[in-house]
């Protein structure tokens, strides 16, 4: 099972939208797949179409981590049911997809003083969790207790960055603060990379700092990047997944999203992959 947190310390970059793009197109490949929903603005939440019940959310799980069980607490996105429909083997496999939900609860644990104890709140939950080939956990934009808790529980992080000043010098900051995480608390954690997000191929200043990007963090840096999509926020909105959104652009997203779930789950490529450090 991969367990990945999709992380930023700088807000604004796509995160969310990543963490969706990524958990519409594992849905398509058949990958059952869960979403941990940290963030307690709970936006992944929302745009997974999860309609709540009795169901606890993550903060209230991550008070009793030993005592609960997160998959009694998990609900299906809303997306699972288009799965089923658009599938052309409808009596296979069932698609899954599954959510452990944002609460804003989980806030409580936002803080910079958690000791180990409390950073492997994430992790005990976890432990008992089978069926899944991976876990996406939907991080805060900071480096509070929530996301090394989420760090803590994870094989890999995977960054999010814009092709713009202030986002790659957050990035390169990101990257530094993993490296020290990583040699205090987290030895076997490593980069699953970064992925490029809102992309314009005819702005010259996102050219420029993506070249700036593959200087800085040579074959961390993801391809394919994510292009700039008008109607993303109309998807989000209608919390559907690209996959299953009609038009030329919605289907030239899911390619990208596919690919990077490919990349992703190559596993004997990432295990093989040294921690690297920023240039300069």
């Amino acid at each position: 099972m991969q367990v990945v947190s999709i992380s930023s310390l700088k807000g604004g970059v796509g995160k969310t939208s990543v963490t969706l793009g990524l958990a519409s197109a594992a849905l398509a490949a058949g990958i059952p797949t869960l979403v941990v929903d940290l963030d307690p603005h709970a936006d992944a939440t929302t745009g997974l179409g999860v309609s709540a019940g009795s169901q606890l959310g993550i903060g209230e799980m991550l008070r009793n981590p030993r005592r609960v069980q997160l998959a009694d607490q998990v609900v299906p996105s809303g997306w699972v049911e288009n799965a089923r429909r658009l599938a052309k083997n409808p009596a296979g496999r069932k698609p899954v997809l599954d959510v452990a939900m944002g609460s804003a609860y989980s806030g409580i644990y936002d803080r910079p003083d958690l000791g180990k104890r409390d950073l492997r709140r994430l992790t005990n939950l976890l432990s008992r969790v089978t069926g899944y080939g991976l876990v996406l956990i939907d991080c805060p934009p900071s480096l509070n207790g929530l996301t090394r808790m989420a760090w803590t529980a994870s094989n890999r992080v995977l960054l999010v960055a814009e092709p713009g000043l202030f986002s790659v010098a957050g990035t390169e900051r990101t990257m530094r603060a993993l490296d020290l995480f990583r040699e205090e608390f987290a030895p076997n954690l490593a980069p699953a990379g970064i992925i490029a997000n809102r992309v314009r191929p005819s702005s010259n200043e996102h050219v420029f700092r993506l070249a700036e990007m593959k200087q800085m963090f040579g074959d961390l840096l993801l391809s394919p990047t994510i292009a700039e999509q008008a109607n993303w926020q109309q998807i989000q909105g209608a919390a559907h997944s690209v996959h299953h959104w009609p038009g030329e652009s919605a289907k030239q997203a899911a390619g990208t999203f596919d690919a990077l779930v490919k990349n992703l789950m190559d596993t004997g490529s990432v295990r093989n992959r040294v921690m690297r450090r920023p240039v300069g």
